[in-house]
């Protein structure tokens, strides 16, 4: 499983309709969306626009070519593309920064084969 974090950039001036459309995401975006192996995605947004996004899936690159070939994605990276700076006309599933993953508490206490304690 390959675990995910993306940023992009949203217009300050759209932040609010930018989260109210996130607020009811239409139901066959949503089903395309887990039929193409996106698990445990979710967006966050800081007040001056950053997004970072998250998402658990096998393969990303195979599930953002899956959603690639949806009619449902195509227009719905239409329609957020206006929100986003610099994409430069670009879709934004097609423009966001990927980051690195440093740590994992999981996977380090896995590696230990200790227990966590709950003595702090």
């Amino acid at each position: 499983m390959t675990r995910a974090c993306f940023t992009l950039q949203v217009r300050p001036d759209r932040l609010g309709e930018y989260a109210d459309r996130h607020a009811a995401v239409w139901p066959d975006m949503l089903a395309a969306l887990a039929a193409t192996g996106w698990r445990n995605y979710s967006l966050h947004l800081r007040a001056d626009g950053l997004l970072v996004g998250y998402v658990e899936t096998d393969d990303l690159d195979a599930a953002q070519a899956a959603m690639d070939a949806t009619e449902v994605n195509a227009r719905w990276q239409a329609e957020m593309a206006p929100f986003f700076v610099g994409l430069d006309g670009g879709a934004p599933d097609q423009g966001f920064v990927r980051l690195e993953e440093v740590f994992h508490l999981e996977t380090q206490l896995a590696d230990t084969a200790a227990p966590p304690t709950t003595d702090l």
